[in-house]
């Protein structure tokens, strides 16, 4: 067997949806914190269905169909289509704290690619020119596993499940059987989501989440946190 080959497509779908990826995805709670903290979230229940809403009217709406966009664009290296989605995310960040978060993940993700040599020397230049936000370096992550779209997307998408999950545990506080739950339940969703994420146009691409924008800027400003988002 020749070990300098690739992980197989599925092998690398996993790695990129594992909470272990070095790209800081655990350190934010992309608003949950400042819910928690206004009384919106307070139990597994209330934490669910606030994931729940944020995968369906903010992920599925907006960044997972940047990657539905994006991860052909790469295949095709459609420079000029992935700089105007790329140019979309920037402009959707309402926050300091969202665009942080977007810029630094890219970044990482864009290193971590570099450093295990995953990319070609003209796509990391194209992100490098960008450059890219999170939406754009997973796009690239996932096009380089040659997966169904469908896939990429859903593994994406449960790796963001997996995270904001965490994120609950430690905040609320959970326990890990809640947890459980709560993932069992988002992943049931997740299917829903990518369909969405998948057959949306850039008319229909929207990022409109106000209540979500005010508790980003709320935590900003949050006296005791330990999230950056």
């Amino acid at each position: 067997m020749n070990t300098d080959t690739a992980p197989s497509g599925l092998l690398q779908l996993i790695w990129l949806a594992s909470p272990a990826l070095p790209i800081g995805g655990f350190s934010y709670s992309e608003g949950l914190e400042a819910a928690i903290e206004q009384g919106l979230v307070h139990d597994e229940h209330s934490g669910t269905d606030w994931l729940v809403d944020q995968l369906h009217l903010t992920q599925s709406r907006g960044d997972m169909a940047v990657l539905a966009q994006a991860i052909p664009a790469w295949q095709s290296d459609d420079t000029a289509r992935l700089q105007a989605l790329n140019d979309w995310v920037m402009a959707t960040r309402e926050t300091a704290e969202m665009r942080l978060q977007t810029e630094q993940m890219g970044r990482s993700l864009l290193d971590w690619l570099r450093n295990l040599q995953q990319a070609r020397a003209s796509q990391l230049a194209c992100c490098a020119q960008l450059p890219p936000t999170f939406p754009l370096a997973m796009a690239l992550a996932l096009s380089l596993s040659h997966s169904p779209l469908d896939q990429a997307l859903q593994a994406c998408a449960f790796g963001w499940a997996e995270n904001m999950t965490q994120a609950a545990l430690k905040a609320v506080p959970l326990g890990q059987s809640a947890g459980q739950r709560m993932l069992a339940r988002l992943a049931r969703e997740i299917p829903v989501a990518v369909h969405t994420a998948m057959h949306l146009s850039d008319e229909d691409r929207q990022a409109f989440s106000p209540m979500l924008a005010i508790l980003s800027a709320r935590h900003e400003t949050q006296y005791s946190r330990i999230f950056r988002s």
